[in-house]
């Protein structure tokens, strides 16, 4: 189906790709393909192609952007996170992001283990990096990046902050660990 001007899309809806229009606002190219990031009408421009949104405008993830996720995996040198929330507005995602953090992004400096800094369940603000398609790589270099909110990996009780730095103890079983703290901690 060939995309025309004014056509009706939806995320992920396909639009062209890359060697016959530049991606502009509302899409993002996907292994050359050119696809739509939100609900809306194309608009093509000089060989640039984008989507007049449709409905209120849903947040669309930019570089820079803070964001509240939730670590969901620990692998080797990176945590998998889903990204919930886009700090600073109301409105829902545009589509669902995965993200990922490389222990070099974690802090400045040498972390030797990604534990020593997040677990698994653990609520992280971190600031995007670099978007692939729904993809977005982040870290926590600003003193307000960091687990925002973490649980015991004992007994799933809340964490909170001792006085060492980067130190949490749980309420419950009283079990320390350490984490990579925001100064936006909440108990």
């Amino acid at each position: 189906m060939k995309i025309e001007d004014g056509d009706f899309v939806m995320p992920g809806d396909f639009l062209g790709i890359i060697e016959q229009f530049l991606p502009d606002k509302g899409t993002y190219a996907d292994k050359g393909d050119i696809k739509s990031n939100i609900i809306g009408n194309v608009s093509i421009e000089n060989k640039k192609i984008s989507i007049i949104p449709k409905t209120n405008k849903p947040s669309v993830l930019k570089i820079e952007d803070k964001v509240y996720a939730q670590i969901t995996d620990l692998k080797g040198q990176r945590a998998l996170i889903n990204i919930d929330k886009l700090i600073d507005t109301d409105r829902q995602l545009a589509l669902p992001y995965l993200g990922a953090i490389h222990i070099s992004q974690v802090k400045k400096g040498y972390l030797e283990k990604l534990t020593d800094a997040f677990r698994i369940g653990d609520i992280i603000e971190a600031k995007i990096i670099k978007i692939t398609g729904d993809n977005v790589d982040l870290n926590t270099f600003d003193e307000d990046c960091g687990v925002i909110k973490a649980i015991c990996t004992r007994c799933r009780g809340f964490m909170k902050t001792t006085p060492r730095e980067n130190e949490l103890q749980c309420e419950n079983c009283n079990k320390k660990e350490r984490r990579e703290i925001s100064k936006n901690y909440v108990y």
